[in-house]
């Protein structure tokens, strides 16, 4: 049993490995202070590779919040129009913005042309500085 579980476990930290570049900001005694819009624009000044990153992925966001607001109403409205069911336009509403938020990144990502970018080492970067100035 032992023998299997090292091996799932071994599996699933291959395909999250991704997180342990989070890991020095979140397994933290004390958390991080949170930052501002003011701290993210002086980092983007501050830093000529990872800044236009962290600046196109915030950009990014926005196009997600839009398409997530957007499929959210539209989804419930027709649901709400063809049905008359409550229960069917709160689970179309949710759904609808699941879909939303990602076709909202799709558009950002090619829009944007994130798919050239690091954004995920931006980030990570922005973490880091952010630790070290807060400390």
């Amino acid at each position: 049993m032992a023998s299997f579980w090292d091996s799932y476990k071994e599996f699933w930290s291959e395909r999250f490995s991704f997180l342990s570049n989070y890991s020095n900001a979140i397994q933290r005694d004390r958390p991080l202070h949170p930052w501002t819009d003011s701290d993210v624009d002086q980092f983007i000044a501050l830093d000529p590779v990872h800044g236009p990153a962290l600046k196109s992925a915030r950009d990014a966001v926005k196009f997600g919040i839009t398409g997530s607001a957007l499929g959210a109403a539209f989804t419930a409205g027709y649901a709400w129009k063809y049905s008359r069911s409550l229960h069917g336009a709160a689970l179309s509403f949710l759904a609808g913005g699941v879909f939303g938020w990602t076709f909202g990144h799709e558009i950002a990502n090619h829009a944007l042309q994130l798919y050239r970018l690091d954004t995920l080492a931006a980030e990570a970067k922005f973490l880091e500085w952010w630790k070290n100035k807060s400390e």
